[in-house]
């Protein structure tokens, strides 16, 4: 079984840390480089930085607090929010970011995703996808799951791997912020399709949840949450013990 990963998600507007539920009703949490800091001291293995209405505001990430975020951190930092183009890409990396995650993007270009995976490897794309079911289906939802775009998500998924994305983050639009467990059905059906990383998000309020996702996802690489870590609700030491403790592999 390989390691796996913990990890604390940023969502960013206007300069500051919120979290809703279900993408809605956004509340004030923090500075992003004080919990980053936080984050990158108490054993996260990775850090997601998402600047969650730049797309649906049409404008360009916010550099200045990236910049601040990745010069206090020891942990790889994934980015995403306004990626367009392969400029952005390296407009991002240059900041100081490890990965770069597109979401929006890659909807309305799907090439994007092959050609920054041909300018800096596979490794670097972080294919982002918030689902939600509609009538029975499983939808791709963009600029911040406020638009359904009518895409079948598995399929999607399929081409973005079959592009170059290197690993997939998969955000659950029901289970989001509700903190009744990760999104199983869903997660189980993308692990059996694609043989890339898939990062679950969306969904945890507990211990038990990220030991449930492990165990009946033997595939899963990696729990992705915000709130029960902000809040402190789960400590991500304690959590690793725990999960040690029922033969998962974790870094401690």
């Amino acid at each position: 079984m390989i390691t796996k990963r913990i990890i604390p998600c940023l969502d960013i507007k206007n300069g500051r840390v919120v979290k809703g539920t279900n993408f809605k009703g956004l509340s004030d949490v923090s500075s992003p480089i004080e919990l980053a800091r936080f984050y990158s001291d108490c054993g996260a293995d990775e850090l997601v930085f998402y600047d969650i209405t730049a797309s649906y505001e049409g404008r360009q990430l916010f550099t200045d607090i990236l910049t601040k975020v990745a010069s206090e951190i020891f942990i790889p930092l994934t980015v995403g929010g306004g990626i367009n183009t392969v400029d952005d890409f390296d407009r991002v990396l240059k900041c100081g970011a490890d990965k770069v995650s597109v979401n929006s993007g890659a909807i309305k270009n799907p090439l994007l995703i092959r050609e920054a995976a041909h300018k800096y490897g596979d490794q670097c794309v972080v294919l982002s996808v918030d689902i939600k079911r509609v009538n029975g289906e499983f939808r791709v939802f963009a600029k911040g799951g406020r638009e359904d775009t009518g895409i079948e998500a598995i399929n999607w998924i399929k081409q973005g791997v079959s592009y170059g994305a290197g690993e997939i983050v998969i955000n659950s639009i029901d289970t989001d912020g509700v903190k009744q467990g990760f999104d199983i059905e869903l997660l189980r059906l993308v692990c059996n399709e694609v043989n890339v990383p898939v990062i679950a998000s969306g969904g945890a309020g507990n211990m038990q949840h990220f030991i449930d996702l492990f165990k009946e996802i033997p595939d899963i690489d990696a729990g992705l949450a915000a709130s029960v870590f902000h809040f402190g609700e789960v400590a991500i030491p304690k959590l690793k013990k725990e999960l040690k403790s029922n033969g998962i592999i974790v870094r401690l």
